[in-house]
């Protein structure tokens, strides 16, 4: 939300003070005066001149709130905000926070559990540089965001989190980390980074205070967040949850951006953050590479360097190496960080030896999700015991590779139903459904209706359980069936056919529907870009979604050359032929 910064005074007591008696009280974090609130000690960064200077000099406005009791040092989670908040966005005055995505999700609800909590605004928001008052120089000159960066932001998490240990205040041998949408970008790369911090240059060095004590994250639970932000943005189709993975698939083909996210997230971060001018750092070039996406086909050099830089340095699967272990949510009906990005992980990791990753997922995230607050508390409850297992050693951990997963229920204001769980994704769908059209059809470039186009193109709000009249769009290939047996979507949707492409720069924009009494209702989209006149076999996966298919209902395959403004127009009129189609749907 906000973006500010400031220099701390009196840093070498935060950073390096002698050891602490066993029966002392810890000290202040960071010198910051503590005060009571709501059952636990609040230490803030009250004023610009209290900030604390990271690693490279940009101030960083950050609170601790501790245990009301005990002297340190203590297990620790590092709570960081969305795209466009601030350390506020997971302080509350209870446990139960605000309820939904907060509930039992706040630094409360941990303090009471016995954390030190840290919470704060990333470099370019709020008081780290973010608002315009707040950029005092020189220490702010450069104090702008760099979009989950390890070189940067990583860093500066880990810079604290150094500056506390040194101080008894975190158990170094206890460190967790936590955050929705943007922080759960930045706790999927704190995660692969581990023990490790990550230099400008790309190399690595290994993870010490600045007293020299080794440090490595222990735990990360990502919420809504991303694992790949080149195709989280701008999706090229290549991904498939049954592998085999590279970590490079995002950048083989420029894939299609997601116009009006892009546009959104855009504007948030202008509105509430501190972007870096034009040209000077091309690690941080936001309105650079956003003038480049604008642009469209026929994407050069230039492009290709954009998605290789978001990639290899702002995204988890940029990194080598055996990850913290990982409890990682994200939402099926969620348009901007869908399940894929959870998928990612999940294929990437779990053939790792030592590796330990489960997964969390539901119609949640982003819109177009429903966020349903039954969910939010099982889903957060579970995360807290993920916390207090592998952090303080109380209970059992999720299994390597299981997932819990809540299919989606209409109307939106319906009770979510129960969990289904699964000792791997694989065995979360026993069988598959099949839908297949062995005849010619041909996509054209504006073929589709743009009403229902409009109609699912919401990206601060909108209803996961909308329906639209049944159509037969022009310009568009299907194929459909009418459901016999119930069953339970629960998984990607598997998109097979043989195309013969003519022209440039065209993709084939995929929406699943559930079709009932004249009546449609998305379940899932997808997208796959096409090679300039590419033809032959081509497979891609719908973003995926826990359905139940009622007997009697159609459900119906909808392939389009454009959807406006869910994804960018091309700038290049084409059409593609497509024979061959098959729908795969993964179900139990």
């Amino acid at each position: 939300m906000k973006g500010r910064l400031a220099i701390l005074l009196g840093l070498a007591a935060a950073a390096g003070p002698s050891p602490a008696p066993a029966h002392a009280a810890p000290p202040n974090p960071f010198g910051h005066p503590c005060a009571p609130k709501a059952g636990v000690m609040f230490c803030p960064t009250a004023t610009d001149a209290q900030r604390v200077p990271s690693f490279d000099g940009v101030p960083l406005d950050v609170d601790v709130t501790l245990p009301a009791s005990g002297d340190g040092p203590f297990p620790a989670i590092v709570m960081l905000h969305g795209y466009g908040g601030t350390k506020r966005s997971f302080q509350s005055d209870a446990p139960e926070g605000t309820g939904g995505t907060t509930y039992h999700y706040n630094d409360v609800h941990f303090a009471q559990r016995g954390y030190a909590v840290v919470t704060y605004s990333a470099r370019g928001f709020g008081r780290s540089c973010g608002a315009p008052d707040s950029r005092t120089p020189p220490a702010c000159d450069r104090g702008w965001l760099h979009l989950a960066d390890q070189r940067y932001e990583a860093r500066d998490t880990q810079y604290l989190l150094g500056l506390l240990v040194d101080q008894r205040v975190v158990d170094r041998s206890a460190i967790g980390v936590t955050g929705i949408s943007y922080g759960g970008v930045q706790s999927h790369n704190l995660a692969r980074l581990r023990d490790r911090i990550r230099l400008p240059g790309g190399s690595y060095r290994r993870w010490r205070s600045p007293a020299g004590r080794p440090l490595e994250v222990k735990a990360a639970w990502p919420r809504w967040g991303a694992t790949d932000l080149t195709y989280a943005l701008i999706p090229n189709g290549r991904f498939v949850d049954f592998g085999p993975f590279s970590s490079g698939e995002s950048c083989t083909v420029a894939g299609m951006v997601k116009l009006s996210y892009n546009n959104g997230l855009y504007l948030l971060g202008g509105l509430q953050g501190f972007y870096a001018p034009v040209g000077p750092d091309r690690s941080a070039d936001l309105t650079g590479w956003k003038a480049i996406a604008d642009r469209g086909e026929p994407y050069g050099a230039d492009a290709r360097a954009v998605a290789r830089e978001l990639t290899n340095f702002h995204s988890a699967v940029g990194v080598s190496g055996v990850p913290a272990p990982l409890l990682i949510q994200n939402g099926w009906t969620d348009d901007l960080f869908p399940a894929p990005e959870a998928l990612r992980a999940y294929v990437a990791y779990r053939g790792l030896r030592g590796a330990r990753v489960a997964l969390q997922l539901g119609d949640l995230g982003h819109s177009r999700g429903t966020n349903k607050p039954d969910v939010d508390r099982f889903f957060n409850d579970q995360g807290s015991r993920f916390f207090d297992v592998l952090l303080k050693g109380e209970g059992p951990a999720p299994r390597h590779g299981s997932v819990v997963a809540f299919p989606q229920t209409c109307p939106k204001d319906a009770p979510a139903g129960a969990p289904i769980r699964a000792r791997s994704w694989a065995r979360l769908h026993s069988r598959s459904l099949e839908l297949s059209s062995a005849g010619r059809q041909t996509v054209t470039w504006d073929g589709g209706n743009p009403e229902t186009a409009r109609a699912f193109d919401k990206v601060t709000g909108g209803d996961a359980c909308l329906t639209v009249p049944r159509e037969r769009a022009p310009g568009t290939a299907i194929v459909q069936r009418r459901v016999g047996r119930p069953a339970t979507l629960l998984g990607l949707p598997l998109v097979r056919a043989r195309i013969r492409t003519e022209g440039r720069g065209g993709y084939l924009a995929a929406r699943l529907w559930d079709v009932h009494g004249g009546r449609q209702m998305l379940i899932s989209r997808g997208v796959y870009r096409l090679e300039d006149d590419e033809r032959g076999p081509i497979r891609f996966q719908l973003f995926g979604n826990g359905w139940r298919l009622r007997r009697g209902h159609v459900v119906k395959l909808e392939l389009l050359g454009r959807d406006p403004n869910f994804l960018r127009p091309s700038n290049f009129a084409f059409r593609v032929r497509v024979s061959r189609l098959r729908l795969e749907l993964p179900v139990r």
